[in-house]
């Protein structure tokens, strides 16, 4: 990975703070909206940070926010105990969030730190005169990063809601953009409810485009199963708080993936047989229900065997 230097550090809330990254070698590459890097961040693991670009900043560095999670896997309470002259491991930026080509309006809806990668795509949808709205939740203000800079850049496209004075109607509100293309970021919950009620207003699915900013839960009451390879009959088991993928490594097989927190779809498979347990915010409910297709980086099994098309 290259190398970088924290260069600036803010704090934004009681649980956020925004990191500025400084290549120690030539520029920082460039990116579009909605792409993430991973940074290593040794015994806590690597993490990935969707990067923030707001009208008129500089490029010659990288910019993410990380909000600290207590009951985390260590993740994010190690990126907040880092400061200004650390120097890191960083990624080259990747994206499978991309603003897509569309004549739609856009509809960019944000929960918590949710924001981040709707920020940059604010930004870019504003500079190419792009006809959107952003809509931005959390508990409450005080908890909401960047709240004064969103306002301040974007005030005649955003409207926020907080749940302790003015909570967010969700199906309401994706009901009455069902003419819109809609980008989601935030925890799982509000992204399934967003896409049923975009599923239920009749947003068409390739106008659906969804990002989870929340880590897979490790083990937790899950059990273990077994993987067939309809390819070639091997069998593969799963342990508790072990995903497909990182069994499928283990036994040696080679996985196409990305992001491995259950948005990007990279690792879909299709299911031969057995029930999955569906823990992505990819497929739509219909998807799902069939229990066709899965995605093997956070989705486990109902049954003792998955027999999976690979």
């Amino acid at each position: 990975m290259p190398a970088y230097r924290i260069a600036q550090k803010h704090v934004l809330t009681d649980r956020i703070a925004a990191f500025a990254l400084a290549p120690l070698r030539g520029c920082a590459p460039q990116w579009s909206a909605g792409a993430h890097v991973d940074i290593d961040l040794g015994g806590a693991g690597t993490r990935s940070y969707s990067l923030i670009h707001w009208p008129g900043q500089p490029r010659h560095m990288l910019h993410i926010a990380v909000q600290a999670e207590p009951d985390g896997q260590g993740g994010s309470l190690a990126m907040h105990a880092l400061e200004v002259g650390t120097e890191i491991d960083v990624s080259d930026p990747k994206n499978s969030f991309a603003l897509q080509p569309t004549a739609k309006p856009i509809a960019l809806l944000a929960g918590g730190i949710g924001v981040t990668p709707l920020i940059s795509m604010a930004t870019e949808l504003s500079a190419t005169g792009t006809d959107f709205v952003f809509h931005y939740t959390g508990r409450s203000a005080a908890v909401m990063g960047y709240l004064p800079d969103l306002k301040a850049q974007f005030a005649d496209r955003l409207t926020c809601h907080t749940d302790d004075a003015a909570p967010m109607d969700l199906v309401a509100t994706v009901t009455a953009l069902k003419d819109h293309a809609f980008y989601i970021c935030g925890p799982k919950g509000m992204i399934d409810a967003a896409r049923s009620a975009a599923e239920a207003a009749g947003v068409p699915s390739n106008d659906i485009h969804v990002e989870l900013f929340a880590s897979p839960d490790a083990g937790g009451e899950d059990t273990g199963f077994e993987v067939e390879l309809a390819a070639s009959n091997a069998v593969v088991s799963v342990a508790p708080g072990q995903s497909i993928i990182q069994a499928l490594e283990a036994a040696g097989h080679d996985v196409m993936y990305d992001c491995q927190r259950g948005d990007c779809g990279i690792c879909q498979v299709d299911v031969l047989d057995g029930t999955p347990d569906h823990r992505d915010v990819v497929l739509s409910d219909a998807e799902k229900a069939s229990g066709k297709v899965m995605q093997i980086c956070v989705s486990r099994s109902k049954t003792a065997r998955l027999v999976l098309d690979i």
